[in-house]
């Protein structure tokens, strides 16, 4: 039976941000009139590519997405995105990595679990586990390029790129500045009643990055341990 798959939404041309890892920063439409940016990371090993959060694209850049290499595994990091998961599975016969739980989009079962001890398929890379959320969600830190790839958890918004008036209004009603920032929504969905996140950001900022790209908002290419350091502070004090 075939699949109603959602479209391909709105979307910018596949950009390269560092050698074998590019980006795509598209949109998606959640109510009429409601549309905001989402990204999806691309990371290319040898001939293998490796999708993070996929989105839809168009025929020409899905064109230009066969001719990078063939898609041999997509990565959902949040358990509130994954709405082009299927199509992705089902036209490219690619695996599936995600952790158990799902909940927003749970009737795909995954060919690999993420856990904290799961070895991540890409080279140099590693899997990080927000360990107290109560909806799975991980992070990848890519350590040779000194790279995190955030979902919900850190996003960096300096634009309103592909959000509509109304969905701005909203966000910015929610606590969504254009700066680096803990999502408010995601923080108080995932956090556990009477407990706190903090001990996760903490152990996040263990980890050696430099540079941060997250599920919306634009890539942060320096200082974004830092950043991310004084943002926790605020957040939590």
């Amino acid at each position: 039976m075939k699949q109603n798959y959602a479209p391909a939404y709105k979307h910018q041309a596949i950009e390269m941000l560092y050698e074998n890892v590019y980006w795509v920063h598209g949109s998606i439409k959640m109510a009429p009139a409601m549309s905001m940016n989402r990204n999806m990371i691309i990371l290319k090993q040898g001939t293998s590519l490796y999708l993070i959060n996929p989105i839809r694209l168009n025929e020409a850049e899905e064109n230009k997405l066969k001719a990078l290499g063939k898609v041999k595994a997509i990565l959902r990091l949040g358990d509130f995105h994954g709405i082009d998961d299927a199509y992705y599975i089902d036209t490219f016969k690619c695996e599936f990595w995600c952790q158990a739980g799902q909940s927003t989009y749970p009737d795909l079962k995954p060919d690999h679990v993420i856990t904290a001890e799961s070895k991540a398929p890409i080279e140099n890379a590693e899997f990080f586990i927000f360990s107290t959320s109560i909806h799975p969600e991980a992070a990848l830190l890519l350590k040779d390029k000194k790279l995190l790839i955030t979902t919900d958890s850190v996003q960096n918004w300096t634009d309103w790129s592909h959000t509509s008036g109304p969905a701005k209004l909203l966000l910015r009603l929610m606590g969504f500045k254009l700066r680096l920032l803990i999502g408010k929504p995601w923080l108080k969905r995932v956090t556990p009643t009477g407990k706190s996140m903090l001990c996760d950001f903490e152990a996040l900022l263990k980890l050696e990055f430099d540079s941060l790209v997250a599920a919306h908002g634009k890539p942060l290419l320096a200082n974004a341990h830092a950043k991310l350091s004084a943002v926790v502070s605020e957040t939590f004090s």
